[in-house]
């Protein structure tokens, strides 16, 4: 456990960056198309297409161009996200003009149409990293993904992106009750494609997922998850030392404060930099932090506002989190580490967390 003082350290950074609210990592929802039907889709894609078109580059670029009026353009990433980003013809050529116009910019896939094609045209377009997402072995992806070919396709994208020493990559996996006694399996899996980064999350209970209780873990599969993180990262390091070279570097999200296992599960403190120093712009327009928070917290848009002033003069909400003392973080003893937790967890009444992790884990420890 980490001491007071450690902590105490860390919330002054956490103020300090908070002050500052520097941009350095923005989304674009470039679509709302997807080529898969997913259990657990934050946004709602449908498989057959979106009513909303996918946003012009050209509106999108003009927005984005007003952050250089402050900012070096080089140190912000573009993460390009949807649906499902590989359905836009024109990925390419986006990639290519926010690199010519200084900005890194990387993509988040479910891999289904990476093929070596795509893979080279994105690389020649400047693309600087990709996460690709594996949510079990063949039969538990599948199922998540509503598709018997997922998993394979999935499989082709990783090794693909692994030939590619010079992307920053890694491979996420949403776990579920359904794959949850598995990762011990897909870590060895991902090894033997020699993975090097694998991201763990839990899935929270927005969008579709809302419906489907498959999805979300109960409390001791809650530490089941935290204890399978910490054993792994520990193993793997103690084999990194001894010289091994197929070691695959394993963290949790930072999608919530996780007490015990704080700087256990993963290398940095849980600090939720939605509207701190990550934005988004969504495909409507819509200027808002990360892509799933709730529409209630959305401060502009682009067909409207400035995008640089919208960063600048608002996210107050997100930036001055005591309005979230309320519900569950009412009473907690962790708030002053955790300031409220994750925001797309919070709804537009903002009268309580959906879930936190942490409340589970201490409500299961006082059981045991």
């Amino acid at each position: 456990m980490r001491n007071s003082f450690s902590q105490f350290l860390f919330n002054q950074y956490r103020k300090n960056e908070i002050k500052l609210h520097e941009l350095n990592y923005l989304f674009w929802e470039c679509t709302r198309r997807c080529n898969l039907n997913c259990l657990h889709c934050g946004s709602d894609c449908k498989s057959s297409g979106s009513d909303l078109k996918d946003m012009p580059f050209d509106d999108f670029l003009k927005a984005i161009l007003t952050i250089k009026k402050k900012y070096n353009s080089d140190n912000i990433t573009i993460a390009i996200t949807g649906g499902e980003p590989i359905l836009r013809e024109d990925l390419p050529q986006c990639g290519l003009a926010l690199r010519k116009n200084g900005f890194r910019w990387g993509i988040v896939t479910n891999g289904y149409d990476y093929t070596h094609e795509v893979h080279n045209k994105l690389l020649a377009s400047g693309m600087g990293s990709i996460t690709v997402s594996l949510d079990g072995l063949e039969q538990n992806h599948n199922w998540l993904r509503g598709n018997d070919q997922s998993f394979k396709r999935a499989v082709n994208a990783i090794d693909l992106v692994v030939s590619s020493p010079r992307l920053f990559y890694d491979v996420v996996t949403c776990v579920n009750k359904k794959n949850i006694n598995e990762l011990e399996e897909i870590k060895n899996f991902l090894i033997s494609r020699k993975v090097k980064a694998w991201r763990l999350f839990t899935i929270s209970p927005i969008g579709r997922a809302v419906k489907n209780d498959d999805l979300l873990l109960e409390p001791q599969q809650l530490k089941q998850l935290m204890d399978f993180i910490v054993k792994t990262r520990e193993s793997e390091a103690a084999r990194f030392k001894n010289g091994g070279d197929d070691c695959i570097k394993v963290t949790f999200a930072c999608e919530a404060y996780l007490g015990e296992y704080e700087l256990k599960a993963r290398d940095t403190d849980f600090f939720c930099r939605a509207g701190n120093s990550i934005a988004s712009i969504l495909i409507d327009g819509s200027i808002s932090a990360c892509p799933n928070n709730n529409p209630c917290f959305i401060q502009g848009n682009i067909y409207k506002d400035d995008f640089l002033d919208v960063w600048e003069n608002k996210f107050d909400i997100m930036r001055n989190r005591k309005w979230c003392k309320t519900g569950l973080c009412k009473n907690c003893d962790a708030f002053k580490n955790c300031n409220g937790g994750a925001m797309h967890l919070w709804d537009e009444k903002k009268d309580s967390i959906k879930t936190c992790i942490y409340h589970q884990l201490s409500a299961l420890k006082s059981m045991l």
